[in-house]
Formats: structure tokens, C-alpha cells, sequence
């Protein structure tokens, strides 16, 4: 994925499947590199596990 598409999902309201090493991730924002974003997985009680991301490794289903 690129950096544009990130933040059309982040700016979108509709609830777009991102996945992350085969995983369903919420992408919580992007970094002040550029290049990472912090996600968390999908689901009850998963906010807590947050985790970074390379951008270019998330995937949109």
C-alpha cells in the first residue's frame, strides 16, 4: 500500500479491511516518518495491542 491510500482510509467512514501480515488490522495513524503507521488488530479488546507497521507491507482486501 502507499502513503496515499493510507490516509483515504484514515479519512474514510467506511470500514475498509487492511490487513497486516495476513491479519485484520485498524491503522490508527501514520508516523512522523512517513514510512510506519501504528495499527491495531480488529476485534473486542484489541485496542490495546497496538503495534507499528511498514506501509508498504499493509494490504487492502
Amino acid at each position: 500500500m502507499d502513503l496515499n491510500r493510507v490516509k483515504q482510509i484514515l479519512s474514510s467512514s467506511a470500514d475498509i479491511d487492511v490487513k497486516y501480515n495476513g491479519v485484520s488490522v485498524w491503522i490508527d495513524h501514520i508516523n512522523e516518518d512517513g514510512k510506519t503507521a501504528t495499527v491495531h488488530l480488529r476485534g473486542p479488546n484489541k485496542f490495546e495491542e497496538r503495534s507499528y507497521a511498514e506501509i508498504s507491507q499493509l494490504e487492502e482486501e
